[in-house]
């Protein structure tokens, strides 16, 4: 079992700046982030990920979002600039071993942080 522990989200105004962590307690070939925004389901694709020096964006978050993983400390960040309301959610931490060059199955997931976006 591979415990995700996510730090970093808060409320800022739009156009502003947040960046995520998220500390695994073991390596994981991919990890990568999804959200969940205010009264909807989690969302089935992933709005970043990594692997083997490999990145992929969803679209909506592609220029502004920028993720990085640091191997020597099990850590993943997802750097968030020029923030929109619509990109207020629940941002949740994913790993496992499956994902490729457009998709990501995590196996496990972090407990999620809010990150709120003001207009």
């Amino acid at each position: 079992q591979v415990q995700l522990v996510e730090s970093g989200g808060g409320s800022v105004q739009a156009g502003g700046s947040l960046r995520l962590s998220c500390v695994a307690s073991a390596y994981r070939a991919c990890m990568g982030w999804f959200r969940q925004a205010p009264g909807k389901e989690r969302e089935g694709v992933p709005i970043a990920y990594t692997t083997s020096g490999t990145t992929y964006y969803a679209d909506s978050v592609k220029g502004r979002f920028t993720i990085s993983r640091d191997n020597t400390k099990s850590t993943v960040y997802l750097q968030m600039n020029s923030l929109k309301p619509e990109d207020t959610a629940i941002y949740y931490c994913a790993a496992g071993f499956t994902c490729g060059t457009s998709f990501f199955r995590p196996n496990y997931w972090g407990q999620g942080t809010q990150v709120t976006v003001s207009s």
